[in-house]
């Protein structure tokens, strides 16, 4: 492989391994605004015929392969990562044997289905000096980049408190082409909601509070036939807060609502309408309590699936890692988490809603 070090003003080149919905209206379009000098996708691969056709027709200059394997031997030396987009089922599988090759790696939510895969991928990634980089695209929607600044701006003081619900009427579609229902698949997708969403929410709320939660007790339920939950709530503690959360694919509308709470306020996010408190100055020395409340409409999209936008950002982070040899960076620690959260969450759901200890309490980097 080449490595692009040593050549900044070219374009990084990449494979794509899965060409289903969100590679080809959400990864493809946003490597396309960045721009050729920065990404140029040359090859795909995937097991559908169907959707080969479809790579080829939107890339019509890329190699297209019917399988992994078969990609990353004949592109040996001609890219520079993967990008990971199949089902959750085959995320480690495919990353172990691109990081093997020598390959940096863009890898869709959940990194992997079980935490021993998440932690052998990362320790691939630092014994082959590579990238392995998650796609925490909810970072990057406009109206989150703002709670970050009105958090980094103190306005709120120290967070004590965060509540994250998001509501979906249905699980996510695949393509007509193959398993239009595979989310509700666990062979294929390792879960339901909380394996779909549960790394959203977590990692904005490692986020918010400043640190990793120390434990979490989770209660789902499924209704219907299917073998995945499509109804998950859970509550974690952490050092110096809690949070909880409610997932639900059987809403009555398409929403998300977080809400932030501080020693001197509170913020309310609504999908693009973001609502500030601050309590007066006179409050903190016993007075009484006075919020001074702005509102503001942050256009971000939620209603688009594809996240075109967030994921152009989140590509500058990505090629940002690749050119710091950030192998294992604060997001890919968190992934790790997100992990090792849905896991334990589930195991508390089976136990009654036990309460599950978690694995540390180190702040994220």
């Amino acid at each position: 492989m080449t490595d692009p070090r040593s050549t900044p003003a070219r374009s990084l080149r990449g494979g794509i391994v899965g060409y289903g919905f969100i590679s080809e209206k959400g990864h493809v379009p946003a490597y396309t605004l960045a721009g050729p000098k920065k990404f140029e996708i040359v090859a795909v691969a995937d097991t559908c015929a169907a959707r080969r056709e479809k790579a080829h027709a939107a890339l019509p200059a890329a190699r297209i392969y019917s399988s992994h394997h078969e990609m990353l031997e004949a592109e040996r030396g001609r890219i520079d990562f993967v990008d990971v987009s199949t089902p959750p089922c085959d995320h480690a599988k495919i990353a172990m044997d691109a990081l093997s090759r020598g390959l940096h790696v863009l890898c869709e939510k959940p990194l992997a289905t079980s935490l021993e895969d998440a932690r052998r991928m990362v320790a691939q990634a630092r014994e082959m000096r590579r990238v392995l980089f998650p796609c925490h695209n909810y970072k990057h929607a406009p109206v989150i980049k703002a709670v970050r600044q009105i958090l980094d701006a103190g306005l709120l003081g120290k967070v004590q408190l965060v509540t994250l619900q998001t509501f979906r009427n249905t699980h996510a579609k695949g393509v007509d082409e193959w398993r239009r229902d595979w989310r509700r698949e666990k062979a294929y997708s390792g879960g339901g909601i909380a394996m779909d969403h549960g790394s959203h929410t977590f990692y904005l709320a490692f986020d918010w509070l400043g640190a990793y939660p120390t434990a979490i007790s989770a209660k789902m339920s499924t209704i219907g036939e299917r073998d995945t939950e499509d109804n998950f709530s859970c509550a974690m503690t952490f050092p110096e807060g809690t949070a909880t959360a409610h997932l639900s694919w059987t809403a009555g509308v398409r929403k998300v609502i977080y809400t932030i709470h501080g020693e001197k306020g509170a913020v309310r996010v609504e999908d693009d309408d973001v609502e500030v408190a601050v309590m007066n100055e006179d409050a903190h020395e016993g007075g009484p309590a006075v919020w001074e409340m702005k509102k503001q409409k942050i256009a971000s999209e939620w209603m688009d699936a594809s996240h075109v936008g967030w994921f152009r950002s989140l590509f500058d982070q990505f090629s940002a890692a690749i050119r710091t040899d950030d192998f294992v960076s604060r997001e890919t620690e968190s992934s790790v988490r997100c992990i090792e959260l849905i896991t334990e969450a589930y195991a508390s759901a089976l136990d009654r809603c036990r309460e599950r200890p978690l694995g540390g309490t180190s702040k994220p980097r």
